[in-house]
């Protein structure tokens, strides 16, 4: 059985900390990021099993109340997730690189589980709207066909609706760039 996912963005922060606090104290769930972002938001990510993942996310959203701006659970996430959220995917080798920006910080983790179902790609991170003015980004990299695959899919899945902002295939990224993004 895969794990489940659960995001939470709420309109202020000592609220978004207490719900935290209340979401990790109701299920055995791990929490992957619980900061303040841009602009003056709070986003909560949660991860677990499905029924521990549901009932931290009905507790967060009763605590969280009015607060609550969007919420999202995303049940058998891809296991490249939780890694790219946090950071810590380890890249050796980006031969072609995706770039997917979207409207909203949960949107982009509901984007990057999109393209790493859809195809062959690695995760190199997903960006959470620290710095972006609410928004979100992933990058990825893989073989051009995977990379341009995997952004068809986002922007089928989520294009539709205006939620990816902007994206774009490069394939054989300069090294100097490659560098500054790892």
């Amino acid at each position: 059985m895969g794990i489940s996912i659960g995001l939470l963005e709420l309109k202020s922060i000592p609220a978004g900390i207490e719900t935290a606090d209340e979401m990790l104290k109701a299920a055995n769930v791990q929490l992957l990021v619980a900061s303040p972002t841009c602009p003056g938001k709070y986003v909560i990510i949660v991860s677990g099993n499905v029924g521990a993942v549901k009932s931290s996310m009905n507790t967060g959203l009763q605590v969280a109340g009015t607060f609550v701006v969007s919420h999202h659970i995303i049940n058998n996430v891809h296991e490249s997730i939780p890694a790219a959220v946090v950071g810590t995917t380890e890249v050796t080798k980006v031969a072609s690189l995706g770039v997917i920006e979207t409207i909203s910080a949960l949107t982009a983790v509901r984007a990057g589980d999109i393209a790493a179902k859809a195809s062959n790609i690695t995760l190199m991170e997903i960006r959470i709207a620290r710095g972006l003015g609410g928004k979100g980004f992933l990058m990825f990299t893989g073989e051009v066909s995977s990379v341009r695959s995997a952004v068809k899919a986002c922007i089928n899945g989520l294009g539709e609706s205006g939620e990816i902002t902007g994206h774009c295939v490069i394939p054989s990224p300069h090294a100097d760039l490659v560098k500054q993004l790892m």
